[in-house]
């Protein structure tokens, strides 16, 4: 046989044989990795027991097909929920009980067989961080008690399908409320939409802040990373919950998070994220929620340039700036607001507060909780 004929077949034989093995070590090890997964689900999760001692039978031919059920119920009042339940009482997530629409995800406003009424967010089967977002959400709402933050009532997972079970608000989000939206978005059940009055934006801002203030001075502290006027649920009497913690952290001793990714809505998120700076910290729903309260009294989407006195497009944050170089308080307040209602010296210290807290400088903004106490110092009559 020819000497590069003899190398050839040899190299071939070394190439079969390695892919052998390698494919051999995957079907050996593949099974007792799965079955210790599944049994761990059944430590975990003892009603599982029996279908998954089934699973576990036949594990070598349909490993690909197992799917588990996981539920929890973080309320004492309401039972475990399956998914066929969840479908049921969303009408099989039927488009016309749409709610809102979270991160990653719809939500939906679900009336359950004891009678209660809650809202369920399905999260998308393809969303790029679908499964952290539900980890994050279990983890942060399932061990946290606020008057303003939304409670979270439960949650179910079944192979794909993730839902999460929330108390349901009856107003809605602050978003709505801002800006009138009745004509163009059917999210909502038909209510009668109003301007908000000045006193109600700053029982707004005020209960929005002591949530704040609540998560990051837990013994492990929480950052929202979100805080926007769609994440801002109102209830009958108008309180503030904060909503959608899907990008919510927990972060250790010195308040940090370190993250590789972007988080947060463009307009609301401090620009420190937007420069790339590899760790979140609290302050950085300290400038969000400063964005916030200018758009809770100018009535203008952060997000949405508009265009200025020179004609060119401009941010609110660059424009608020610039008017209050020139003392032009007034004249940035949401014309809904009855001025009648004001005070200018309440409005321009509301503009202090805000603008301190959504200062480029991340150093120079105050503690959520220092903010708490100094908004009891605005008047709302």
């Amino acid at each position: 046989m020819d000497p590069p004929l003899q190398a050839f077949i040899a190299a071939a034989s070394s190439f079969v044989a390695v892919l052998l093995i390698f494919a051999s070590l995957y079907v050996f090890c593949r099974d007792p990795i799965k079955r210790r997964q599944i049994e761990e689900e059944t430590r975990n999760h003892p009603r599982n027991r029996n279908r998954n001692i089934r699973a576990i039978a036949s594990s070598n031919t349909e490993l690909s097909s197992i799917t588990v059920t996981e539920s929890a119920t973080f309320d004492p009042n309401l039972d475990q929920l399956s998914m066929k339940q969840l479908a049921d009482a969303t009408r099989d997530f039927s488009p016309e009980l749409i709610i809102g629409d979270g991160s990653f995800g719809m939500v939906y406003k679900a009336t359950l067989t004891c009678g209660k009424t809650v809202a369920v967010k399905k999260l998308s089967a393809d969303a790029f961080q679908g499964f952290r977002e539900y980890r994050a959400e279990m983890e942060t709402l399932g061990n946290i008690k606020h008057k303003n933050i939304v409670k979270m009532l439960g949650y179910c997972s079944t192979g794909c399908d993730r839902v999460l079970i929330y108390e349901f608000i009856e107003k809605g989000s602050l978003d709505q409320w801002l800006y009138d939206t009745s004509s163009t978005s059917d999210m909502l059940e038909s209510m009668p939409w109003m301007p908000l009055n000045w006193e109600t934006r700053i029982k707004i801002v005020k209960g929005v802040a002591e949530g704040l203030a609540y998560m990051h001075n837990l013994v492990t502290a929480i950052i929202h990373r979100d805080i926007k006027a769609s994440n801002i649920l109102l209830d009958a009497n108008f309180d503030a919950y904060i909503a959608d913690f899907g990008l919510a952290r927990r972060i250790q001793g010195s308040h940090l998070h370190v993250s590789t990714q972007v988080a947060g809505t463009m307009g609301y998120m401090p620009p420190e994220y937007i420069n790339g700076a590899p760790m979140a910290k609290t302050n950085g729903d300290v400038y969000s929620f400063g964005v916030l309260m200018l758009e809770i009294v100018t009535g203008r989407r952060p997000n949405f340039p508009f265009t200025g006195e020179d004609g060119r497009e401009i941010r609110l944050v660059n424009w608020i700036s610039g008017m209050v170089e020139q003392e032009r308080y007034m004249e940035m307040v949401d014309a809904n607001l009855s001025k009648d209602e004001l005070k200018e010296s309440a409005i321009v210290e509301y503009f202090r507060i805000a603008m301190m807290c959504a200062n480029e400088n991340c150093h120079a903004r105050p503690p959520m909780n220092e903010v708490v106490k100094i908004l009891d110092g605005i008047s709302t009559c």
